[in-house]
């Protein structure tokens, strides 16, 4: 496996994986020139493509936070604050800590000072990328805080599995009874359906070609925590699979129907459905539901996400 990191929003910019054939595929889509990552952050038309997350990942409601009982009011658009704010941390240079070409491993900083963007607290976070000989991919985020404030770090990198074109040929399946239900704005209810009967039920392995006639998925999955894997999803063409870990209690899955005209890495094309992102986190709007897991970190107490994104070549789909 190679992997690529820019420490522009600690972004991963490519994962080539081996497929059955022994070949590199490039499973993640992004840009061969920092430029394009930079200026389309600029204009707000970046989509997050690979970055980090934070301060607080997904949607949050009610134009504020209440830590401790002191309002702590954040930006928003139309009464919605998304992905950490106006300049969240998909949008910030990060420090390089250290690279251990033993251990292929890399971790990177950025303090989120106290009310940045309307959060209290000064805000230690580090990522550290992983590779391993069992060709997984391991994310970790960790933070700390001088104050008791709330956080939900994730990685928002899109995948497609054959490298190009589309994901419809992809086979999905999610470890996921459960979801989020949201109102108009994409803000959760409070509501925890089951997936019975609708189209985010990937209970049993489902291809991903219905797309078309369902939509676009970018919804909140509650994670079944008995089960290992969290998500498993291979592809007709490559026969890569890969397998999802993850210490965090749901997943946001999006798969946008496309992309703008882009110069993609390596003059890569993408059609419709072009790839699927696995945002592992705590539930989107956390702070304003009681029945959601909590997402208040206490000051010099230690918040960790821990993710593993696992690849194999194999014959089988999921």
């Amino acid at each position: 496996m190679q992997l690529r990191i820019t420490n522009f929003a600690a972004t991963v910019m490519s994962l080539e994986v081996p497929n059955t054939y022994g070949e590199l595929t490039n499973v993640v889509v992004g840009f061969d020139s920092l430029y394009d990552y930079v200026e389309k952050s600029k204009t707000k038309e970046s989509k997050f493509l690979g970055a980090s997350i934070g301060r607080y990942a997904g949607r949050i409601s009610n134009e504020k936070i209440i830590v401790n009982g002191v309002d702590y009011p954040l930006y928003n658009e139309n009464g919605v604050h998304l992905h950490g704010g106006r300049n969240g941390f998909d949008e910030k240079v990060w420090d390089i800590d250290h690279i251990d070409e033993d251990e292929l491993s890399i971790s990177l900083s950025y303090l989120s000072e106290h009310l940045e963007e309307g959060y209290p607290g000064n805000l230690r976070v580090k990522v550290i990328y992983r590779l391993t000989n069992d060709n997984e991919l391991k994310i970790t985020y960790q933070a700390i805080s001088d104050q008791d404030t709330v956080v939900n770090l994730t990685n928002h990198t899109y995948y497609n599995l054959e490298g190009c074109n589309t994901i419809t040929n992809h086979v999905l399946k999610l470890n996921c009874s459960n979801y989020l239900e949201v109102d108009e704005k994409q803000l959760p209810t409070g509501v925890i359906k089951t997936v019975t009967d609708t189209k985010l039920d990937f209970l049993l392995p489902r291809k991903l070609d219905n797309l078309e006639e369902k939509g676009s998925i970018d919804d909140t999955l509650i994670f079944d925590a008995e089960k290992e894997a969290k998500a498993t999803i291979s592809a007709q063409e490559s026969k890569i699979k890969m397998e999802v870990y993850t210490n965090q209690p749901a997943v946001v899955v999006y798969t946008p129907e496309k992309f703008p005209d882009w110069n993609f890495r390596k003059g890569v094309q993408y059609d419709k459905f072009p790839a699927i992102c696995f945002e592992t986190q705590n539930y989107p709007d956390a702070p304003n539901h009681n029945n959601f897991p909590l997402v208040f970190l206490k000051a010099d107490a230690l918040y960790e996400n821990r993710s593993i994104f696992k690849f194999s070549a194999t014959s089988e789909l999921v």
